[in-house]
């Protein structure tokens, strides 16, 4: 009664931190120089804690795409937008860094995961899909 597991049955956290594990492995997905010292946002005040970020911002990345095509770099610039603290005026929503987003879906289209929308924004390939999946059946069958 084995049935094959997508990336929608489970938990998001635990799909994110295993394809994250799964790209840094391959090899095929290659640091920029700066990852060390950029900001994700202008909004923010720091670079990124986590050493493996960029692995887990592509991870995040590719499974909102699988789950709803189309997104461009816009989209996710909202989506990863925040609140820009203005000292003693009100804070307002601010967008993330669209080079950053940029970045990393060019390098997920150049390992053929995913690829351009005729409609507008990306969708993923078959490979990419038969990928996740693979990675979310793992997750399942863990203890």
């Amino acid at each position: 009664m084995a049935t094959a597991r997508t990336v929608k049955d489970v938990s998001p956290h635990d799909f994110v931190k295993a394809y994250a594990a799964h790209l840094k492995r391959s090899g095929k997905m290659e640091l920029p120089e700066w990852t060390d010292i950029v900001k994700t946002a202008t909004f923010k005040e720091l670079a990124p804690y986590d050493p493996d970020w960029y692995y887990i911002r592509a991870a995040s990345i590719v499974r909102k795409i699988y789950l709803r095509g189309g997104l461009g770099v816009g989209a996710f610039q909202r989506i990863y937008g925040g609140h820009k603290r203005n000292g003693s005026s009100p804070p307002h929503f601010c967008r993330s860094s669209g080079g950053l987003v940029r970045h990393i879906l060019q390098q997920l289209e150049t390992m053929k995961i995913i690829e351009m929308d005729t409609k507008g924004g990306r969708r993923i390939t078959s490979n990419g899909r038969r990928d996740l999946d693979q990675v979310a059946g793992r997750i399942v069958l863990a203890p």
